[in-house]
């Protein structure tokens, strides 16, 4: 009724200056001389009610889309809200971009926890991107806030995810006639540093030591969620090694790695974070400003797919006394993947 009401509103005063028009042509005695003085001023009245009307339509429509817009940021706070600065004694920083021009939110999706078991992360890619892909993603980060903190591993978040995966595609897709799938990374590092995985078809993390940069590519990951059915057995979370004091852990979805600029060429995110962590450790803020600003630079305007980006270090910015910088780390240094 609200919406109807303004729609009336809106059409009121297009419908006046209409009338107007109407009334003069048909009882106005100038508008019913042909002489050349009369003709002109005729013509003036109805190019006045018609730029009038042009110039209302154009101010509706921009009020309304700026309220969508507003709407949109509205949605994305709720749902892809973004994380503390601090999480579980980890720095963390995030940010999304979206594929599609002046939207604000799109298919990619992030959250950090701090639960009983250490710090749970997640990293999400649904399939397609922009507004059509938000009910997915909202449905997957519904199920990982809650069970990151119920389940005592990451196997068992990710059972919940693939469950409340399905039960979200057969609402949506009763038929089942359109294929839909979540890539997924999920990440728990603990109170000695330990990081471990689980990784549903979704690129590797990078760990940020120092000025060396690895990828923890840790064997071959599982299919997307809603692609094919997780198998039966038992799922064993990936060791991934350590995360020591001033070491970051970098997580990205694949719009980062396959960002292409205008002469087709990829984003060369590895040399980048290369970059970004040459001068020593840094904040996960300021490694997401050098590589989100890099990335922004490569494409010069929206990228073809969604980006997320998400930082978590173990050191700068930390608060005296948190979990990863009181406590030395004692799990083995990763292998190299670059």
């Amino acid at each position: 009724m609200i919406r109807v009401r303004g729609r009336m509103r809106c059409l009121g005063l297009p419908a006046v200056w209409g009338a107007a028009a109407v009334v003069y042509k048909l009882a106005c005695p100038l508008a019913q001389q042909n002489d050349l003085p009369s003709r002109v001023l005729t013509s003036a009245v109805f190019f006045v009610v018609g730029t009038g009307l042009i110039v209302h339509v154009r101010r509706s429509l921009t009020r309304e889309l700026r309220q969508l817009r507003r709407i949109a940021g509205a949605a994305q706070h709720a749902l892809l809200r973004p994380p503390p600065s601090h999480v579980g004694g980890l720095d963390v920083a995030a940010a999304q971009v979206s594929a599609e021009r002046g939207a604000a939110i799109g298919g990619d999706l992030y959250e950090v926890v701090a639960t009983d078991h250490g710090v749970r992360a997640v990293m999400g890619d649904v399939r397609g991107h922009g507004i059509g892909a938000l009910g997915t993603a909202a449905a997957v980060l519904g199920c990982f806030r809650e069970a990151a903190h119920d389940e005592k591993d990451l196997g068992g978040v990710l059972r919940r995810l693939e469950r409340a995966l399905d039960r979200h595609l057969r609402r949506q897709h009763p038929t089942g006639d359109i294929e839909e799938f979540v890539t997924l990374l999920l990440v728990e590092v603990r109170a000695d540093g330990e990081i471990l995985a689980l990784n549903c078809g979704h690129p590797w993390p990078y760990r940020l030591s120092g000025s060396e940069v690895a990828q923890l590519a840790a064997g071959d990951p599982y299919p997307p969620l809603g692609l094919f059915p997780l198998p039966d057995t038992d799922l064993p979370t990936v060791r991934l090694g350590c995360l020591r004091p001033g070491d970051g852990l970098f997580l990205h979805t694949d719009g980062a790695q396959d960002a292409r600029d205008g002469r087709g060429r990829f984003f060369p995110l590895a040399d980048v974070l290369e970059r970004a962590v040459r001068d020593g450790p840094a904040s996960s803020r300021e490694v997401l400003h050098r590589v989100s600003t890099a990335l922004r630079h490569h494409v010069r305007g929206a990228p073809a797919d969604d980006i997320a980006l998400l930082v978590l270090t173990n050191g700068p910015g930390v608060p005296p006394g948190a979990r990863g910088a009181a406590q030395p780390a004692t799990c083995p240094r990763p292998a190299k993947h670059l």
